[in-house]
């Protein structure tokens, strides 16, 4: 891969990891679009990392916050009854389902990224999904308002993610939506969901990422690594701010719009 490939795909990565389109899917059509080599798990990692500075930079007031209480709430009985201990919980709890079926499942979901008519089709998916939710809900519900049954099926949604063309921000978010969070609520508690499952899909391939690592060049890596973290902190940035008003149903639209194109491409 080289250095221009690199900066695209880093790009892809920042942008669809947290708007509602599916990195997944993207980095699985725009390679096989443009004719471009399959990212490998060296790439792969360093795009995730770069998503991961992305997201902890942008919420480190909150991310720090949030260490702060879990930590001393095992201490102080006053920390646990503030929303920061609680939320803190909560984002563990919405994470162990994806934790479960990544496990379960990783050869089904691994195998699904060779297949660009069923990604496609998941993009499709992914679409409708938000869609429904932006038309169904209420939105009446802030962060804190969030309770253990409303985080166990925002981290099912998120677990559904693992497939290639299921959006994982667009999966929360919509089941945030479903649950009656605001939009702007849905999207804080999705991103803040992301940096758990995120770190942990980074620490499974360290292994597999240090084998490779010595085999790639190293400006490709850095290149993609820096694109998926400047494009990604602008992303949540921009989206976050387009949420308190604007709605899901032009990222539904897009979802459809890629998807179908696609299929027919894949078909024909």
């Amino acid at each position: 891969m080289n250095f221009i490939q690199a900066v695209v795909l880093g790009i892809v990565q920042g942008i669809t990891e947290f708007a509602p389109i599916s990195s997944s899917a993207h980095l699985v059509l725009v390679p096989n679009l443009m004719g471009w080599p399959k990212p490998n798990i060296s790439f792969d990692v360093m795009l995730h990392l770069g998503t991961l500075t992305a997201v902890i930079c942008f919420f480190r007031s909150e991310v720090s916050e949030l260490f702060t209480a879990f930590f001393s709430g095992f201490k102080k009985k006053t920390v646990r009854q503030k929303p920061e201990y609680k939320l803190a919980w909560l984002i563990i709890i919405g994470t162990i389902p994806a934790v479960f079926m990544g496990l379960l499942f990783q050869d089904f979901f691994e195998g699904l990224f060779s297949n660009p008519l069923t990604v496609s089709l998941l993009l499709i998916v992914t679409g409708t999904f938000l869609w429904i939710s932006e038309a169904a809900s209420k939105r009446l519900m802030v962060l804190d308002d969030i309770g253990f049954s409303d985080t166990l099926i925002i981290g099912l949604a998120q677990g559904c993610a693992i497939a290639p063309g299921i959006s994982r921000s667009g999966a929360t978010i919509a089941a945030g939506l479903f649950r009656g969070l605001n939009r702007s609520s849905a999207a804080r508690f999705s991103f803040l969901l992301a940096i758990p499952i995120i770190l942990g899909a980074v620490i499974l391939k360290t292994g597999d990422f240090i084998c490779l690592c010595g085999e790639q060049k190293n400006m490709p890596l850095l290149a993609g690594f820096l694109a998926a973290a400047v494009s990604g902190y602008l992303c949540i940035k921009y989206l976050l701010d387009y949420l308190k008003k604007g709605r899901l149903m032009v990222f539904a639209y897009y979802c459809w719009f890629v998807g179908l194109v696609f299929v027919l491409i894949n078909i024909f």
